[in-house]
């Protein structure tokens, strides 16, 4: 692939500065020249975090356990987040240090100061759903470049202006799909792409109904009215809700245990419901296995056309997706693999081709298929499959060497996409058929209208 046409860095100008206007001999230290093993601050990262909860957490150790990167910032409206965050970089920084502390990191409750600094190169965001299109917008205009958490959009239309101000403004834009990275996920869903289980017939994935207390189970995302309850100290809540739609503060939005790591998630106001909890993870290896990774499908098939059994999504050359609450569905109602077959497992799928079945799933034990002899084609040292992956590695190389990353904002909007399409199925009851290209819904004024949806002032994209 290309690399792309990225306008003029700020670490470029400063290599470009070297003419010789200054003749003095400089004196500089072992370190800054990349001695013994040292990263030379002019090779180094500048990053940035926006959103430090759960997931926050793991980025941010990312980051400060690598070498070759500098956090220069972290940003949340939750003020204990943002100064336990301060206080571990400092801490971590500072036993690294013989002796002083070091320059340039500073913490923020408001984003938009974060990115108007001149000396950070990228920001990795990990707020809740709402914020992020708006958050990867703003910060690509600022000329940073951005590692966006699944799904990178609320509406197809703000993944599509996502897409268009990445590619305007020039930015390395990567979608947080670490499953893309994994070695073992990564070898099953190339063979697949390389026919080698022959024509696919059927993917099988996950899409489970969410549980929200007092609220029951749910497909798509709830707008349920919970009572207002005293904001916590140094919470900012009016910052938190941002773009989104007006809702006072109940923590069930922010920190209910019971729903996991992404307690928003439950209300159409802050997240996707089950696109975010299980669909994002895995929509991006299911259809980079279908090579569908910039497209999406061209039909979505409701069970109440009794064409099958659970909600089902048609590509453009025949392959189906069907999305099923749970593994033994694949079993019982399709009859698609043996019946003594173990699929187990989250975020991934089940490929079923003219040759045989793999899954290509994480956290449920090792990769399963049939024939054993795809797995001497494919040539795994182990189906075991490992969550240690190069995702960052692989956006931190991009932003150097200005390449396209392997989740590149295309594929995140294509990926998001796949889950509002889905959603929107539920939430009308009926199928519908879909135009990839156009990004429209054929004949369908309601469906149109759920594709996009108007930001709190004074919010604009």
């Amino acid at each position: 692939m290309q690399k792309r046409t990225m306008p003029i860095s700020r670490r470029s100008i400063l290599k470009g500065i070297s003419t010789g206007i200054i003749t003095m001999p400089w004196i500089v230290p072992g370190t800054a020249r990349g001695a013994d093993g040292a990263i030379a601050p002019s090779n180094r990262l500048n990053i940035g975090l926006i959103g430090r909860g759960c997931m926050g957490r793991g980025h941010l150790g990312v980051l400060v356990g690598n070498p070759s990167i500098q956090v220069m910032g972290v940003c949340d409206v939750d003020k204990s987040r943002r100064e336990d965050g301060k206080q571990y970089v400092e801490e971590t920084y500072a036993s690294r240090k013989e002796s002083g502390g070091f320059k340039g990191f500073a913490v923020y409750n408001d984003y938009r100061e974060m990115i108007a600094r001149p000396d950070i190169d990228g920001v990795i965001i990990a707020t809740p759903d709402h914020w992020h299109t708006l958050a990867s917008i703003d910060a690509a205009k600022a000329g940073k470049d951005v590692y966006c958490e699944k799904p990178i959009s609320m509406t197809i239309q703000e993944g599509r202006r996502l897409v268009e101000t990445m590619r305007r403004y020039g930015r390395v834009f990567q979608t947080g799909t670490q499953y893309r990275s994994m070695v073992t996920i990564g070898r099953i869903v190339r063979f697949v792409r390389a026919g080698g289980l022959g024509k696919i017939r059927s993917v099988f994935t996950l899409w489970v109904p969410h549980n929200v207390e007092t609220l029951g189970n749910s497909p798509v995302p709830l707008n349920p009215v919970l009572p207002a309850e005293p904001v916590p100290d140094g919470l900012d809540w009016n910052l938190w809700v941002g773009p989104a739609p007006w809702r006072p503060y109940n923590h069930y939005y922010h920190r209910n245990p019971i729903s996991g790591v992404v307690p928003w998630a439950m209300c159409e106001a802050f997240g996707v419901g089950p696109s975010t909890y299980y669909h994002s993870h895995c929509a991006d290896v299911i259809q980079y296995g279908l090579g569908m990774e910039e497209s999406g499908p061209v039909e979505i098939i409701h069970p109440s056309s009794n064409q099958f059994p659970t909600m089902t999504c048609r590509y453009a050359n025949g392959v189906l997706l069907h999305h099923v609450d749970h593994w033994k569905q694949v079993k019982e109602l399709y009859n698609a693999v043996p019946n003594d077959a173990r699929i187990d497992g989250n975020f991934g799928g089940l490929f079923v081709g003219e040759r045989g079945w793999v899954t290509s799933m994480y956290g449920g034990g090792p990769i399963e298929g049939e024939p054993e002899s795809i797995f001497k084609e494919m040539e795994m040292p182990t189906r075991d499959v490992n969550a240690a992956n190069n995702h960052h590695e692989n956006w931190f190389n991009c932003i150097k060497t200005r390449n396209w990353p392997s989740s590149h904002e295309e594929i995140g909007h294509r990926s998001a996409s796949l889950g509002h399409l889905v959603s929107i199925a539920f939430k009308l009851g009926r199928s519908l058929k879909w135009d990839p290209v156009k990004e429209l819904f054929i004949g369908d004024d309601a469906a149109n209208r759920l594709c996009s949806r108007a930001m709190r002032e004074p919010w604009r994209m």
